[in-house]
């Protein structure tokens, strides 16, 4: 295209053109790509110009035009964004920007990038909506050219098109741009079913000669004897579009009622309610076949009225009636409306309204607001990779639309659940939700909303989201909301533990602990806030004596803070039916509790509920970063220590366990902690017992009676060794204590088919 025809074509549709804008951009352009090539052989300049003419179909302005001229020169050439912004200004300075894509990236993977790119462009296109133009115009060319680069290119490209860019269009309304990206994309990634679809469409089109211009002429005989004045136009389902619903529905092309579509444009919205009446009583209705998307548009701005009906010569009919301002808005979507910065008006330029087609919204389009959310969730802390993902669900879903009790209409993807619609109403009500109305029903979170659902959201305060809710959510909001919100409770939990741990290694240096100090940590840590600093030593990242040197580093006590080991009391290590505390290894002392009930080279009696010095374990309920230990685990009564495990958090195990001996060379991982129960309390806590009973019938009953009426519970059974005489079997029990624990084995060493009982420790 000529520097002339271009400048003529805009000229065209926008009179007031800035003719020297698009002369100057041309000549830029020109000179910046100066000899490069293209895969195909072609000069590369011929892609910015195809990128223009796109962007002139749609009847953009000169900034759009523009922009389209210059999208690949910072990229792909000397060109720099100073020079763009001093020669054309930096409102097509951003435009540009906002297609460029990010260089030398230190990422670990293509998809990294591939993601970190895309939020980008999108945190681009939420401030200007022409930035989604240009990018859009740039991939249908680059996708029309598609064959001339190597096949692994060409998938990556086609499946990159598939996956974002043609749902995304989609999402703007942009239909038809849609559709031929998708099939581009599948004539890329599927030649051989692309190919088929193409050849029984054209024996079909040669079957059903003559019946589009009859059935065209009957739609257009019986809106004129009701006075109706309309356009009637006919079009063919395009490939891919014939293909995904054969797949989805899995009938063949022949059972599609929608190959051959036709829409009525009339001039008023009462006109096409009119249309449909004259319709619905000149031939039979396909039941299940309407939509009324004018009275309920869809997310992208999209309005119609859709119904099928058996029209002449018994054919299926599928018709669409719109009028001619929205079927802009179907062909061209935001496009259409012109929507620049803000999303709230057209810009003006030398006093003339920016946009050619003379749409003004004086609101954000629906399309346009869902891409702002869409670029809040970004912002709101979800990495890359995870907002693509969330992306590409959002993407591909159709819609169902749902009210609140109060009238309010909630659009969401198809396959929706009450979770996804609390989200959808505001992030607080999904995190406090606790249950649901459906209709006035109380029914599951996890019931499939249905379009028309009236739902009532039950909240409490006292509610913190489930991450199991997040494989049961399916819009990108209310995934990113619940793992967020299941983040700060963890990084809550591990906050607690660490204070906990930070105040008694304060206490043992001699030192007052407060926020202020820990704030003063920071600036000798990588941790940027306390709250991480806190945090970090939860998770065992950090180790306290580190923060006490950070703070106070010619303090010896501090270094090395001098810690006593435990002894052996005068009850033995078994003997104790009490919630006693014990002192062990601190991350950073100098010594570690010994293990067995062996003597230690220190003598200090173990105190008890009164030990300041340790951590409090209240049990199960404790949270992520208390578990116990499998195979056993620990019940109040036992000694415990805590292992930290960075991650993970502390692991519980009984003193006697020798599962840490794996631990003996790990000093810093070892954590003193007590048991802090009520009176009231009745937990139950993790014990394995391994039982040799008589092998003989109802020997397993009389075991399980015993277990039964001493109130334990039985978690699981393994039969270890079964032998003619006699079976050995593995128990795993709840209890309540160590004392509880003992009742049951000499309730089990009563019995006469018992031969014996010990307890499993890990």
């Amino acid at each position: 295209m000529r520097q002339y025809e271009l400048v003529e074509r805009v000229r065209s549709y926008d009179p007031n053109v800035d003719e020297s804008l698009l002369n100057r951009a041309y000549v830029y352009a020109m000179k910046a790509h100066g000899h490069q090539r293209r895969a195909s052989g072609d000069p590369y300049i011929s892609h910015p110009l195809e990128v223009a003419s796109i962007l002139a179909d749609f009847k953009l302005d000169d900034a759009t035009i523009v922009a389209g001229l210059l999208h690949d020169t910072v990229e792909d050439t000397e060109a720099t964004h100073d020079e763009i912004n001093s020669l054309f200004g930096e409102e097509i300075g951003t435009l540009v920007d906002g297609l460029t894509k990010i260089k030398k990236l230190d990422l670990v993977s293509k998809r990294a990038e591939q993601a970190e790119n895309f939020r980008k462009l999108l945190i681009a296109i939420s401030s200007d909506i022409r930035v989604l133009l240009v990018k859009l115009a740039d991939r249908l060319h680059n996708m029309r050219t598609l064959e001339h680069v190597s096949p692994a290119k060409r998938k990556r490209i086609a499946e990159e098109t598939m996956d974002i860019y043609a749902p995304l269009a989609g999402r703007m309304g942009m239909q038809g741009l849609r559709e031929e990206l998708e099939d581009l994309s599948f004539h890329s990634l599927n030649p051989a079913a692309h190919k088929a679809v193409v050849e029984r469409l054209e024996a079909m089109r040669a079957a059903n000669k003559g019946v589009i211009s009859k059935i065209k002429q009957a739609l257009k005989a019986k809106l004129k004897a009701n006075g109706i004045q309309a356009e009637v136009l006919s079009r063919l389902k395009r490939p891919y579009s014939i293909w995904r619903k054969m797949e989805r529905k899995q009938i063949s092309l022949e059972q599609l009622s929608d190959v051959y579509g036709f829409r009525v444009i009339v001039d008023g919205e009462d006109t096409c309610y009119r249309v449909l009446g004259v319709v619905h009583r000149a031939w039979h209705v396909v039941p299940g076949r309407f939509k009324d998307y004018i009275s309920n548009p869809k997310q992208n701005d999209y309005q119609s009225i859709h119904t099928t009906f058996v029209g002449p010569h018994h054919q299926r009919v599928e018709l669409q009636i719109r009028t001619g301002g929205m079927h802009d808005v179907a062909e061209y979507g935001v496009a259409a409306h012109a929507l620049y910065k803000d999303g709230v008006k057209a810009k003006k330029r030398n006093g003339k309204s920016a946009s050619p087609r003379g749409y003004a919204l004086s609101e954000e389009s629906n399309a346009y607001q869902w891409l702002r959310r869409l670029v809040e969730n970004l912002l709101e802390g979800d990495n890359p990779e995870e907002f693509l993902e969330h992306t590409k669900l959002e993407l591909f879903h159709d819609q169902v639309f749902c009210f609140t009790p109060k009238g309010r209409l909630i659009a969401l993807p198809r396959g929706a659940t009450p979770i996804d619609f609390a989200y959808a109403v505001h992030t607080d009500i999904g995190n406090s939700c606790v249950g649901c109305k459906i209709n006035r029903h109380h029914m599951p979170l996890v019931t499939e909303l249905r379009n028309g659902d009236e739902v009532d959201i039950i909240c409490s305060e006292a509610q913190t989201p489930p991450a199991a809710w997040e494989g049961i959510a399916i819009t990108g909001k209310a995934r990113s909301a619940i793992r967020r919100a299941s983040r700060e409770a963890v990084l809550r939990q591990y906050g607690k533990l660490g204070r906990e741990i930070l105040i008694r290694a304060f206490d043992r240096a001699g030192k007052k602990f407060d926020k202020a100090v820990l704030e003063k940590a920071t600036l000798r840590l990588p941790q940027k806030t306390g709250q991480d600093v806190l945090a970090a030593i939860g998770r065992g990242e950090l180790p306290s004596a580190d923060v006490l040197r950070a703070l106070y580093p010619d303090d010896v006590e501090a270094k090395s803070p001098k810690r006593p080991a435990i002894k052996r009391n005068d009850e033995g290590w078994f003997g104790l039916t009490k919630a006693i505390g014990l002192k062990f290894r601190w991350p950073g002392s100098s010594s570690k509790p010994a293990k067995g009930g062996g003597k230690t080279k220190s003598k200090r009696k173990a105190k008890g509920k009164d030990n300041t010095d340790s951590i409090p374990v209240r049990g199960m309920g404790s949270g992520l970063p208390v578990r116990f230990a499998p195979k056993g685990g620990a019940v109040p009564g036992d000694r415990i220590v805590g292992i930290l495990t960075p991650g993970e958090g502390i692991t519980i195990y009984p003193i006697h366990a020798e599962a840490l001996q794996q631990f003996d060379d790990q000093p810093e991982r070892w954590i003193d902690v007590t048991w802090d129960l009520g009176e009231d309390k009745a937990d139950r806590f993790p014990a394995q017992i391994s039982v040799m009973a008589l092998n003989e019938p109802g020997s397993l009953a009389q075991i399980a009676q015993v277990i039964a009426d001493t109130a334990g519970n039985i978690g699981n059974i393994n039969m270890v060794n079964q032998a003619p005489d006699f079976t050995e079997m593995l128990i795993d029990l709840e209890v309540h204590n160590l004392k509880h624990l003992n009742e049951i084995i000499a309730g089990l060493r009563a019995k006469s088919v018992v031969s014996t009982v010990a307890r499993v420790h890990s």
